[in-house]
């Protein structure tokens, strides 16, 4: 490893060994992989990974998430989360995060307790930080660390490390949950979720590794990464067929490609979205 990162890794040690003890969100993406590893290898027993399950997760990234606790040794503990019950998620405003990640918070805390860990820490690194995320903030405010920001880790640092570590996801695309598909106002129903999920599967079966499908009503518009282009359309008949079998009318896909968090493009548009309401105010 890079003496740089070696640093900032031997950083990230430290700032776990001071919290003697924490339950890390785990998600299966990079960040909380490599955030939960560094736990465990620091603190053994004193560490678990938290898993939410709910309908924004979907099975196959579940299903790829244990698979990879299984290859690096992590204990994994599944949690059943309920965004859905929270009419404030449900109405998707700009502040639809906080409610989601407070609700995992939450859930944190309480296997933190049971396991009497005195932390819990989600994986948010450097770069995170100048994005509009209130789910980030809302886990701050209930408490959550952040090591690796602390530790002052970049994305491509987590990247790097974790391949230097031998996690097999180190190059995975960034994933964020199914919630993030709907224009801010639409509401969000367990049933629309599962039609976004099915029309991605759709891409993952032919395999497409960084794509979203965001929901506009009867239309299905598709972002992949421009070099991806020929293949959706030599396969556009099939991809097509499945993805209107979801549930969409039609299928279009964005000309200027994948662009991770497009649906907040909204907020800059209309900036009285951001203006975040209490989380009592649901």
């Amino acid at each position: 490893m890079r003496p740089d990162l070696q640093q900032k890794y031997d950083k990230l040690t430290k700032v776990l060994l001071r919290l003697e003890g924490v339950a890390v969100g785990y998600s299966g993406g990079i960040d909380s992989v490599l955030l939960a590893k560094a736990a465990t290898e620091t603190l053994g027993p004193r560490a678990v990974a938290v898993m939410a399950i709910s309908e924004s997760y979907p099975r196959a990234e579940r299903e790829e998430a244990l698979k990879v606790a299984k290859q690096i040794g992590l204990e994994v503990v599944q949690v059943e989360t309920n965004e859905l019950a929270h009419e404030a998620f449900r109405r998707n405003e700009a502040d639809r995060c906080a409610h989601c990640k407070t609700e995992l918070t939450q859930h944190l805390l309480q296997v933190a307790r049971e396991r009497e860990l005195p932390h819990v820490a989600i994986g948010v690194n450097t770069d995170d930080l100048g994005d509009f995320r209130p789910g980030q903030e809302a886990a701050k405010s209930l408490g959550a660390a952040l090591p690796m920001v602390e530790a002052g880790l970049s994305k491509q640092d987590v990247r790097e490390i974790a391949r230097e570590l031998g996690i097999p996801v180190w190059d995975k695309p960034a994933f964020a949950c199914l919630s993030s598909r709907f224009p801010y106002g639409e509401e969000i129903t367990a049933e629309k979720l599962a039609q976004v999920e099915a029309a991605e599967d759709v891409l993952r079966k032919h395999g497409f590794t960084q794509f979203r499908v965001r929901f506009h009503r009867e239309v299905a518009r598709l972002e992949i990464p421009p070099e991806d282009f020929p293949r959706l359309l030599e396969n556009r008949q099939a991809i097509a067929e499945g993805i209107k079998a979801a549930g969409f009318l039609h299928v279009a896909m964005d000309i200027l490609g994948f662009k991770s968090g497009s649906m907040n493009a909204a907020l800059a548009a209309r900036p009285e979205l951001v203006q975040i309401k209490s989380l009592t105010d649901s």
